[in-house]
């Protein structure tokens, strides 16, 4: 079990990033016993929810002659653009039914138009916070546990955000799946590990 201070945040297990869903992680499905379980084994569990509105500015659809996964530029940046997922209220949206949900808190992400949200923590533009942190801190969390979907984009992003805001922080990437958008997975584990993000299986 899981010490007082430790709290495991499962990032992102929805409809639309598993097999079959608008934005599907190859093998997103696979992860969920594993995580159901590991909700047991700790204190505080939080649940991360992408949750877009249909003209999120992130949406390939909605910039006309622009490719999924083509990159363009957003005021706070580069901006992958990615088949429209995980819209508010639809079924993609909603959790896979496999998973468990009887968590501490549901923290909903990518609610705001023109900008993207990878990381629990910030919106992209890095300094929006979506109020987790405190939340954490309330509860008296010191060390941050990973697991979902996708490693290489909201797993990798929300890990890094831990540890820079002082968090212990491991990703159990056995218990993630990652989409690996030109060598982003291998991008990704290098800036967690140079975050001071631990990497275990």
């Amino acid at each position: 079990m899981a010490g007082t201070g430790e709290a495991l945040i499962v990032i992102d297990i929805q409809n639309d990033f598993c097999p079959g869903g608008a934005l599907a992680v190859a093998g997103g499905d696979e992860i969920i016993p594993r995580v159901n379980a590991l909700m047991t084994e700790f204190p505080v569990t939080v649940l991360t929810q992408d949750w877009h509105p249909a003209d999120h500015a992130s949406f390939a659809e909605n910039h006309p002659g622009a490719a999924p996964f083509s990159q363009i530029t957003l005021p706070y940046g580069a901006q992958t653009l990615w088949p429209a997922h995980c819209m508010q209220g639809s079924k993609g949206a909603d959790f896979h039914p496999g998973l468990r949900t009887d968590a501490d808190l549901i923290l909903r992400k990518g609610f705001r138009r023109a900008i993207d949200s990878y990381s629990a923590f910030f919106e992209n533009d890095r300094t929006t916070p979506t109020g987790l942190a405190g939340y954490l801190r309330e509860r008296g969390i010191t060390q941050l546990t990973f697991v979902g979907l996708a490693l290489d984009f909201c797993v990798g992003w929300s890990a890094i955000d831990a540890a820079k805001l002082g968090f212990t922080t491991r990703v159990l990437e056995g218990a993630c799946r990652a989409i690996d958008l030109g060598g982003s997975l291998a991008t990704a584990r290098g800036q967690m590990i140079a975050a001071g993000v631990a990497l275990e299986p």
